[in-house]
């Protein structure tokens, strides 16, 4: 199978700068797949505007930005994936309509995270928008346009595709084989807890690092952490296993874990003394990362232009894709 049949499409929604979590769990995940895959990378301000409006939405485009200068800076290579903002690419969006002329409602309805959505709203007394019902089939939209046939999720993911899968052999019964049923590459992603200790990583929830903090923010942000809760005094030994520094150890300071553990559970070590060591861990391992987005920072228009670059090449990608629709579907060629 050449790199054109093995193609990938992700997307995270413009929510500004990235954190720890999403640095150990989908980012670096998205950078290793370059090397077996044609990616394409894509940063969904559309599906943004399903929880965020009025005021909220000036924060879209410098979040844009933000995300690019991560990405890059984490290895994701324009040269190699395709990188873009989806609302560059406006023929998602009328695939999206297209694809929803064949998606039974009641598809929707029982979309869990729908559900879950639901349930938040009616507690603020606010309304289900159109918008948020059709979310699952702009995400659909989202992967056929490009023809993609695998998506990396994690396990918790898989519902969500499977609608997808649902909604192409839909399509493809209806019209004739059309587009690839996309795949799941399922990866481990690792449930990164916050500094809280109990809740996952969240910016919403502040109790992230962001991948761009100084070494000076880092060390603040981990002097937070909550540590065993049984550990009352420096003299009490720790309990490593219930520790959420402990377990961001594996991940910073690898080849420190065993000493760690020990000192810990001896009392050698203090919770004051374990959180420094953990914050020098991370800023050494970062320190690479937070090179190449000071350089990136310098280079405005480089970020600018690799994403219309992107859109460019997405777009001969999507046009041909919409043609194609558009025919079997007998709608009228497309005015010159």
């Amino acid at each position: 199978m050449d790199m054109v049949q093995r193609r990938v499409f992700s997307g995270m929604r413009p929510s500004g700068r990235l954190h720890l979590g999403n640095y150990l769990g989908a980012l670096g995940n998205w950078v290793a797949l370059q090397e077996e895959y044609r990616c394409i990378y894509c940063i969904v301000d559309v599906h943004a505007l399903t929880d965020m409006q009025g005021e909220a939405t000036r924060a879209i485009q410098p979040n844009i930005r933000e995300m690019a200068l991560d990405w890059l800076a984490a290895g994701i290579d324009p040269e190699k994936s395709i990188v873009f903002v989806q609302s560059h690419v406006p023929e998602v969006m009328i695939l999206q309509t297209l694809l929803g002329m064949v998606t039974p409602l009641g598809w929707l309805m029982r979309v869990p995270t729908f559900k879950d959505k639901v349930r938040q709203l009616s507690e603020t007394e606010d309304t289900v928008s159109y918008g948020l019902v059709g979310y699952p089939v702009l995400m659909t939209a989202d992967v056929l346009l490009y023809k993609a046939n695998t998506v990396p999720v994690g396990e918790d993911q898989v519902p969500h595709l499977e609608l997808a899968r649902e909604i192409t052999r839909r399509f493809n019964h209806l019209y004739g084989p059309t587009f690839p049923e996309p795949q799941a590459r399922l990866t481990e992603f690792p449930l990164i807890l916050g500094l809280d200790g109990k809740q996952k990583m969240s910016k919403s929830l502040d109790n992230h690092i962001e991948l761009a903090a100084t070494p000076e923010e880092t060390r603040t942000r981990v002097g937070t952490a909550f540590t065993d809760p049984q550990r009352l005094r420096r003299t009490d030994p720790g309990r490593p296993e219930v520790c959420n520094v402990y377990t961001l150890h594996r991940y910073f300071n690898p080849d420190r874990l065993d000493e760690v553990y020990q000192r810990c559970t001896t009392a050698q070590m203090g919770c004051v003394e374990d959180k420094r060591l953990l914050a020098d861990g991370i800023n050494k391992t970062l320190e690479p990362f937070r090179e190449r987005r000071r350089e990136m920072v310098g280079r405005a228009g480089y970020v600018q232009e690799m994403l219309r670059d992107g859109a460019r090449r997405a777009q001969v990608i999507a046009r041909e894709t919409l043609a194609e629709v558009r025919q079997k579907m007998g709608l009228s060629e497309e005015a010159l």
